[in-house]
């Protein structure tokens, strides 16, 4: 047996001579690359550290290792040590040995000891070396957030909102011609109010799809502007329009017609409409190659108004901006406009107010909630983002009446983000597959095996989902908690996944990996909570339902996911996580970083096709809801990561939240 230094050939001399009496028998193996650490009656580990066999119940080990920084599966290796009875662990971090003491110490008669006989460190679930991600603080403290406030409240400025509502009704009902009238269900929908007039919105579009985009003969003659906003809305709204409206703005090469150009509406309004496409439709495809090209060539050439819209489409077409953030931004811009309808500005303006203050005191409850969590705090490796979390819950249903909806998904979100932070940064394999049976089981009484901040997660975890199922039964009479409990189950099962790819260094395939993240992502955990506290329908219509919207859930999970791949998987990378989707690809074809990142673009594109499909065939009216809250999932998840990671780097969505929460629009 070969040791590098003196020290360690003096020890292993010293520790040969000893019986297995009151102390013990250590004998030492040396590999340069692995070695194993075993004991007789307790654990079986490898580990890159010296190799130690112990022959006695009844010792304590001192376990050098390397000066570097301990790996995930050196973590796993140390807590399953640390789980036997029969001894503790000192671990020290010098490497080869410098002197005698790092083992040894002399006592009062002069004698080496082995250090061991001395008082062990022992090694808890805080002692066991650990990842740690280095999340930036949360930006928005309690007191700041308990401080908002709104005037925009009581009867005074109802009264005053549903004035405007009467006389908005009026110039609906008043009417105009076809341009106008879709003009004006556009600029309702794109200023935010149009909740409000859903019943009268309705039958104007029945009306016009009945008299002009039923037939060939009835859309022919229509300009370019005309055809391309009937064809968006109408689409928008499930009538089924076909791409051949558009055949005859092309020539026999299947070009579009060189005289489109001189409309620039009409092409910002053909690329908008576009985003509607389903797989398949050649005609649009080429209409948004045609639309796009041609915007960003031109876009500085045209009226100021226009091009502010043509330089905001590019960026993200308006199928794929969330309602609420959309609203913020075209209301400022509407009030620009030379034609701008002052009753609508004034609605847009005090809705936006009055909706925000509703937000507010909605944000102020789930603050109130986090702080006697304690989360924060108890949990100090994860991220507090209640904030962000409220930011989602907002984009996903952001009208007045949805309160509940809003505070429940905020809890929501925020257990998802401790237990991804549990899953991908601080928990031990180990722990992760021990954690992952208690969710499974739903025991409380299982987890006084976990380490106690999982403990702590688990019972404020376990808590909080009871509340959700129990509110759900008194008010509505169904027991939703088999059903969340397999939602809860699924993720966690998915988490674990990624958590042994990671310990055992395998790269999956691009599909393997889509398979489980599609579930990773947490969107089928959040739409099956949206379920039963967003939605009016009946639970049986709920049920009914489920099954023909699973394709539905998929593709929003899926472009959630290839939308936070995009964004975060350097970073993620770099912290020491499972590949992701673009590293996968480049794995399985060798194919550039860049290469990747265009074909991740190119299957969000085709993924939305699948969604617009879903949405067509949406056959009730929860359908058509439950759509609308999946397709904001994908709407909210290119907000937050399309400058980068927006949710773990709050800065990056700091403007946001201060528009939509802190910064009223001061009214009328």
């Amino acid at each position: 047996m070969r040791f590098r230094s003196h020290s360690g050939r003096f020890l292993l001399s010293f520790l040969r001579g000893k019986k297995c009496d009151k102390y013990f028998r250590w004998c030492f193996k040396w590999s340069s690359t692995q070695s194993f650490v075993e004991t007789q009656d307790c654990a079986k580990v490898t580990s890159m550290c010296l190799s130690i066999q112990l022959r006695c119940k009844h010792f304590d080990i001192v376990e050098t290792r390397r000066p570097m920084e301990l790996n995930k599966k050196d973590a796993n290796i140390l807590a399953l040590v640390q789980r036997c009875k029969h001894f503790d662990i000192c671990l020290r971090e010098s490497f080869p040995f410098q002197t005698t003491t790092d083992y040894c110490y002399r006592n009062e008669q002069n004698r080496y000891r082995p250090n061991s006989c001395r008082k062990p460190r022992v090694v808890t679930a805080e002692t066991v070396p650990r990842r740690s991600a280095n999340y930036a603080s949360s930006l928005w403290s309690f007191d700041q957030i308990q401080s908002l406030s709104s005037e925009y409240v009581g009867q005074d400025y109802k009264a005053m909102a549903d004035t405007l509502k009467d006389a908005v009704k009026m110039m609906i009902h008043k009417g105009g011609n076809q341009l106008n009238t879709l003009q004006m269900i556009d600029d309702l929908q794109r200023l935010g109010i149009s909740y409000h007039f859903e019943d009268e919105i309705r039958n104007l579009l029945e009306m016009i799809y009945c008299n002009y985009y039923k037939t060939p003969e009835e859309w022919n003659g229509m300009d370019l502007n005309l055809k391309a906003l009937g064809f968006r809305l109408l689409r928008q709204h499930g009538y089924q329009v076909p791409q051949e409206i558009f055949h005859d703005f092309k020539d026999k090469m299947q070009n579009f017609k060189p005289y489109l150009a001189d409309d620039m509406m009409g092409i910002l309004n053909l690329y908008e409409a576009s985003s509607y496409s389903l797989e398949d439709e050649s005609i649009l495809d080429h209409a948004r190659d045609f639309t796009t090209k041609y915007m960003k060539e031109n876009q500085d050439k045209t009226d100021k108004s226009i091009s502010s819209l043509v330089t905001h489409a590019l960026e993200l077409p308006l199928h794929w901006r969330v309602p609420r953030v959309e609203a913020k931004w075209f209301i400022e811009q509407y009030e620009q406009r030379a034609d701008k309808n002052p009753t609508l500005i004034d609605l847009a303006k005090l809705d936006f107010d009055m909706v925000q203050a509703v937000h507010i005191e909605d944000l102020k409850h789930a603050s109130r909630w986090w702080r006697n969590k304690k989360w924060d705090k108890k949990l100090s490796f994860s991220r507090d983002r209640l904030v962000e979390h409220f930011l989602w819950s907002t984009g996903f249903c952001h009208l007045p009446q949805h309160s509940l909806g809003r505070r429940t998904m905020t809890k929501v979100n925020s257990i998802i983000t401790a237990l991804d932070d549990v899953y991908d940064v601080y928990g031990t394999l180990d722990e992760l597959e021990q954690f992952t049976k208690v969710i499974d089981r739903w025991d409380i009484n299982e987890i006084q095996e976990l380490p106690d901040y999982m403990k702590i997660f688990f019972m404020g975890f376990y808590n909080t989902i009871n509340e959700i199922a129990y509110n759900t039964l008194t008010e509505t009479g169904f027991h939703s908690l088999p059903y969340l409990k397999k939602a809860w189950a699924g993720l966690c099962k998915a988490y674990l996944v990624e958590a042994r790819w990671y310990n055992n260094g395998h790269t999956p395939t691009l599909q393997e990996y889509l398979d489980n993240a599609y579930t990773s992502i947490s969107a089928p955990a959040v739409l099956m909570h949206a379920n039963f506290v967003i939605s009016v329908h009946s639970s049986n219509d709920i049920l009914q339902s489920m099954p023909r919207l699973e394709k539905t859930i998929y593709y929003s999970s899926l472009i959630f996911r290839l939308a936070d791949d995009l964004a975060t998987s350097s970073d993620e990378l770099a912290r020491g996580d499972v590949s992701k989707s673009i590293q996968c690809y480049m794995h399985e074809s060798g194919a550039t970083e860049e290469e990747a990142r265009e074909y991740i673009k190119e299957l969000i594109l085709e993924t939305w096709k699948k969604i617009n499909k879903e949405r067509a065939h949406a056959n009730s009216q929860f359908e058509r809801g439950f759509i609308e809250y999946a397709t904001n999932i994908s709407r909210m998840a290119l907000l937050m990561y399309s400058d980068g990671d927006g949710h773990g780097c709050p800065d990056l969505t700091k403007s946001h939240v201060s528009s939509l929460f802190f910064n009223p629009l001061q009214g009328i």
